[in-house]
């Protein structure tokens, strides 16, 4: 019965060791999965094209979801294992076996236990890697729909802008215009002020020379008769001094 129960021992930590070796090479493929699906995400991230589309349902997709399913079973099987290895060692037949039995079984549900967190660990980090891709995958398409969109938007705003330039410099042109305008009427202006200035200085000369004619032909007038007076005044004299004389 020992014998029997020693074998069934032993078939027990080989099923665990087999499954245990299946599931570091498992585990190992999955890891490498999961870094591959990452760097190829990358790689289309940086595609300056953007035209690879991020689809859900890929082959790395469908490989993740079939490496999950068959570690998820590896890890029941040796769960089951081990449980069956703990009902063994409270088989009242193995008591003085007992302590070398719970010490190998401790060595496996360790085992067990860092399989379990290295492929939840995996999982989690493939996961947040495939939904922190999808968000900006559609936030991409989201840009390049905006782009798209606003693209004509882009172009009739820069008519608009063009349009408005040339208003501007239009009003710029017909401002500087009536400055001219307005600058050269204000220079006729005083031209035609200083002209009616002169004309009016013209005519008051003008009113102004008779008169002076009238106060010259009277001094003209006075120095006649009073040479005329001299005139016969010396004469008289003269005659009186020959009268004077021949007497």
């Amino acid at each position: 019965m020992a014998g029997g129960n020693s074998n069934y021992w032993e078939d027990l930590r080989k099923q665990a060791r087999q499954l245990e070796n299946e599931l570091d090479l498992k585990l190992v493929s999955f890891s490498k999965l999961c870094t591959s699906y990452s760097s190829s995400r990358d790689g289309r991230r940086g595609d300056s094209s953007d035209t690879t589309p991020l689809l859900p349902n890929s082959t790395q997709d469908r490989m993740f979801e079939t490496m999950s399913v068959e570690i998820e079973q590896l890890l029941a099987k040796l769960t089951g294992v081990n449980d069956k290895m703990a009902e063994y060692t409270s088989t009242p037949g193995v008591t003085s076996l007992n302590a070398a039995l719970m010490h190998t079984l401790q060595r496996h549900r360790d085992i067990l236990q860092d399989y379990t967190h290295e492929f939840h660990k995996t999982k989690s980090n493939f996961m947040a890697i495939r939904e922190r891709e999808d968000l900006l995958g559609s936030v991409r398409k989201d840009i390049e729909t905006y782009k798209s969109g606003s693209g004509v938007n882009n172009r009739r705003t820069e008519l608009f802008l063009k349009e408005h330039e040339h208003l501007r410099n239009s009003d710029r042109l017909i401002d500087d215009t009536i400055s001219i305008a307005m600058a050269t009427k204000e220079n006729m202006t005083s031209q035609r002020g200083f002209l009616k200035s002169i004309q009016s200085r013209v005519n008051t000369l003008a009113n102004r020379f008779p008169a002076i004619n009238n106060l010259i032909q009277r001094i003209n007038l006075r120095k006649r008769r009073d040479s005329l007076i001299l005139g016969g005044v010396i004469g008289i004299c003269t005659i009186l001094l020959l009268l004077y004389a021949f007497h």
